[in-house]
């Protein structure tokens, strides 16, 4: 395919997500099974256009003057993508597959007729409008840079297995570089033409558990929870088990890891990658499970909630996420991260620390949960977060945003990672 029936394509998957709210891997997906000619190359470019277009969907149409799938697909392929407007002018008028031709006015806009200088913030930052007021709560005056930052290409990160390899072996192996603050992970760059990430999934080093994908602020949330060899762990909401197996290794595979969540499908994983990972010391309890009631007697060292989120940190890699997000949606996650909390916090063992973490940058799941928390469990006291940060990474690299000193907030433009929040309360003996 050619440059025009690339971005042609791209319109139309983007109309299917705007107009169908059809989640873009799966509308990615049926193009794709639709139009099997279509080669890998021409699926990665094209894949490329429709994130680029839903990263900077607000500031795209506001330079456009028009919110359509094409103009979204247009503007990606220039003000993202790099082509010039003559250039893009000159390709879509010799392919056929683009219809209809590029007109005067979609030209003149593509060379910068609107500026963003006098758009809202809100535009700027590529934030929807009715989060911006708590987004620019929270960070103020970085927060069209926190926004901006999460509108960029996301770098792909690898999460090196302690329990098999070191990661000087496997930059030996692979030939990737290591990351700027987790001592255990490699970073391959974001794309920056139209190509696409290696299929780490194929490689041997990760069939044999030596590596995991894992964004490198996934890597520094488990090493800040200081898991211990030999303590006792419960995961209570694991997922697919990342930072289950993170914390496995970090350990040593010395005590137990407890993984719990309430949706059995997405806990599913957990068995085969922490087989593959040779995390021996792992225990999986699916719901409705009885073997977890009898671990509140028992008690745990340490629980960590990784609590359901609207998942704000994650736009970069799920952009089409924070166009479907609604205020009922953080209605609701509000009132299940703080259910969670709950009930959570009977599981911790006097002198035992209760970890609370999302993948959100809004402070109404993050630091609002924490402090209301504290109001309804006074034997809980929160610990300075930034002081193990100091430990473990070290003074002189990258920080971490926070408000109060105590709780961490990662972000793309603080720590070059996705966003994280994350806090640690200890339970009085």
């Amino acid at each position: 395919m050619r440059l025009g029936g690339r971005i042609q394509a791209a319109a139309e998957v983007l109309e299917d997500i705007l107009e169908q709210r059809t989640p873009a891997n799966m509308a990615l997906r049926d193009w794709g099974k639709a139009h099997r000619f279509a080669g890998s190359g021409d699926r990665a470019a094209i894949g490329n256009y429709v994130h680029d277009a839903l990263r900077q969907k607000s500031s795209i149409a506001y330079r456009m003057d028009s919110e359509t799938a094409r103009a979204l697909a247009l503007g990606a392929a220039v003000f993202v993508g790099g082509h010039s407007p003559d250039e893009l002018k000159t390709a879509l008028d010799e392919d056929k597959f683009f219809t209809p031709n590029l007109s005067t006015d979609e030209l003149a806009k593509l060379g910068g007729m609107i500026s963003l200088d006098g758009a809202p913030d809100w535009i700027k930052a590529d934030v929807p409008e009715w989060i911006w007021p708590a987004f620019e709560n929270n960070f103020s005056d970085e927060a069209v840079t926190e926004g901006i930052a999460l509108t960029a290409r996301p770098p792909l990160d690898i999460r090196v297995n302690t329990l098999k390899t070191t990661r000087d072996a496997a930059m030996e192996k692979l030939g990737y570089s290591p990351t700027t603050l987790s001592p255990i992970g490699l970073r391959i760059p974001a794309l920056t033409g139209q190509e696409r990430h290696p299929n780490l999934q194929s490689d041997p080093a990760f069939m044999t558990g030596e590596i995991e994908i894992q964004d490198e602020g996934s890597q520094l949330v488990s090493l800040l929870i200081n898991a211990q060899p030999g303590e006792k762990i419960l995961d209570f909401c694991a997922g697919g088990g990342g930072k289950t197996i993170a914390l496995a290794a970090d350990m040593k595979n010395m005590g137990v890891v407890h993984a719990f969540d309430i949706d059995k499908r997405r806990l599913a994983p957990t068995y085969q990658r922490a087989q593959r990972a040779g995390a021996s010391c792992v225990n999986v309890h699916q719901p409705p499970s009885s073997s977890l009631g009898a671990l509140k007697s028992k008690k745990m060292d340490r629980v960590l909630v990784d609590a359901p989120c609207t998942g704000v940190g994650t736009w970069r890699r799920k952009p089409d996420a924070k166009w479907r997000l609604s205020e009922d949606a953080l209605e609701r996650r509000v009132k299940e991260q703080a259910a969670v909390l709950d009930e959570a916090q009977e599981y911790v063992k006097d002198g035992g620390f209760l970890i609370y973490v999302t993948c959100s940058m809004l402070a109404e799941e993050n630091e609002q949960q924490v402090y209301a928390f504290l109001e309804r469990f006074e034997n809980f006291t929160l610990l300075s977060a930034g002081e193990v940060w100091e430990d473990r990474f070290g003074v002189n690299g990258p920080k971490p945003w926070s408000e109060d000193g105590c709780t961490l907030t990662l972000t793309p433009a603080s720590t070059n990672t996705d966003g994280f929040f994350f806090a640690v309360m200890e339970k009085s003996k």
